[in-house]
């Protein structure tokens, strides 16, 4: 990532500090310079980690000024021991920051049920904060990786007025499904934003991209995404209503959008990133609900890994989505290739071109129901033999 992506009044380190056994970085800090405005969205797993109970409550009180993530450890189901590491781990960066502990939020990813151990964090603080600027923020991004095969980061800036950027960072390649997908994200702006705005701002993003992928159908235990808006930028502040606020959900959602993509291409043992679009519904809703249940077929993604034009899979994933739908009026294509027209087959020419469509390692899949002007689309990957391969032997 350049410098020049990076939202004024944060700064950023990422060190191994010993939690992996690997030497890898493991362990990243996010700092603002004044206490931001702040938002989350968290699990909806009814098993919640350690950081995620002592950080949202503190999120909900609308600041936030510093954010300790670790990977290589979740700090789930660890029970008492594991909220008094979260909280001492909490007040270890408030203390050298010289900060109220409630401006301090704490992730953790990796395995769960092992105890999160504190000498790791203990040994490092003083390196980690004296570490902090503006051109470590990749490290942050590599430190919170666990399975992930690159790190991921993606930005956007307001050139107009009110002039400001929006940074994002995410880690997720396995777990990865509503609601929410299963990852951790840091979104980060110098914007001045009224704090009702953040509460409408971040949800709709969250639900247009985060909300919207599938890897595997498994939703974890520490899934976390927050917005911080610390103001840095010096502009006036943006209200809800305006046409500065549309611009701002706008430039957000096309961040999260982008991780969004990066977590399913980096989907365990994916090859293909596919976006299934449906068109022609009903509502937004019976689009999502369609689009979601081919999205996460195993059987669909299984033929997308084959390279198997097998439309009869997608049609009838359509048709135990649970909304009414006319198998009659069904077309579907591959990128610009029709494979069926009024729910049948047009021909062996036909799916001998789709076939090569889904040789490419990103294609879309369009299906138009015939039934109205409402769609959306979901974005998921193949399914095939390294994804067992990584989760078969994931703790060893």
């Amino acid at each position: 990532m350049d410098i020049v992506d990076i939202p004024a009044g944060f700064k950023f380190s990422g060190i191994a500090s010993g939690i992996k056994k690997t030497g890898k970085l493991d362990l990243g800090l996010i700092v603002s310079d004044n206490p931001a405005d702040c938002v989350g969205v968290f699990t909806t797993n009814k098993v919640i980690a350690a950081p995620l109970l002592l950080t949202k409550p503190n999120i909900v009180k609308g600041k936030c000024q510093a954010v300790l993530v670790n990977s290589g450890n979740a700090n789930a189901c660890t029970g008492s021991a594991g909220l008094q590491v979260a909280t001492a781990t909490m007040e270890l960066v408030a203390a050298k920051l010289g900060i109220e502990t409630g401006l301090v939020a704490v992730a953790s990813t990796g395995v769960i049920g092992e105890l999160l151990p504190l000498e790791p964090f203990q040994n490092s603080i003083d390196q980690l904060v004296a570490d902090l600027s503006v051109e470590r923020a990749a490290t942050v991004a590599e430190a919170i990786m666990t399975t992930d095969a690159f790190s991921k980061t993606a930005a956007a800036r307001e050139s107009g007025e009110p002039n400001y950027k929006i940074l994002g960072v995410a880690k997720g390649a396995g777990m990865i499904h509503p609601n929410m997908a299963t990852m951790l994200g840091f979104v980060l702006t110098d914007a001045k934003i009224n704090p009702e705005l953040l509460k409408i701002a971040l949800p709709r993003a969250v639900h247009k991209s985060f909300n919207s992928i599938t890897v595997d159908g498994d939703t974890s235990t520490n899934d976390m995404v927050l917005l911080l808006a610390n103001g840095a930028a010096n502009t006036a502040v943006i209200e809800p209503g305006t046409a500065a606020a549309e611009r701002f959900c706008c430039h957000l959602e096309r961040v999260l959008l982008d991780l969004a993509r990066m977590i399913v291409r980096d989907g365990e043992g994916a090859t293909k990133l596919v976006e299934i679009k449906v068109i022609g519904a009903r509502s937004e809703a019976d689009a999502r609900i369609a689009a979601r249940s081919v999205a996460t077929s195993a059987l669909v993604k299984t033929a997308f890994f084959g390279e198997d034009a097998n439309w009869g899979r997608i049609i009838a994933a359509v048709g135990y989505s649970g909304i009414e739908v006319d198998q009659n009026r069904i077309d579907i294509s591959f990128n610009q290739v029709p494979v069926t027209e009024n729910g049948l087959a047009i021909g062996v020419e036909q799916e001998a071109a789709a076939t090569k469509v889904l040789q490419l390692a990103e294609f879309v899949v369009t299906i138009n129901l015939h039934q109205g002007d409402s769609e959306s689309s979901y974005h998921t990957s193949d399914l095939g033999y390294e994804y067992i391969k990584i989760n078969a032997d994931y703790r060893t």
